[in-house]
């Protein structure tokens, strides 16, 4: 039971201190989704996000058209 006891006694107390958010998703995630900096920001981007794609895709399936059939 002494070997349990100084196992636990060697434990740290108090709360875990906080972790910092690493890499580009983690330090995403902590600006615009924790509790205190909550934002709508993410939305914007996802929509920003998909129509830049949506253009780009557009803008190459068009050239790629006119380029297999010129007029």
């Amino acid at each position: 039971m002494d070997r349990v006891v100084s196992f636990y006694a060697k434990l740290p107390r108090g709360a875990a201190p906080e972790a910092k958010p690493q890499g580009l998703i983690g330090r995403y995630q902590a600006r615009y989704f924790s509790g205190k900096n909550a934002s709508g920001k993410p939305l914007l981007h996802a929509i920003a996000g998909i129509l830049i794609l949506g253009y780009g895709m557009e803008y190459y399936f068009h050239l790629r058209h006119h380029k297999n059939h010129p007029h």
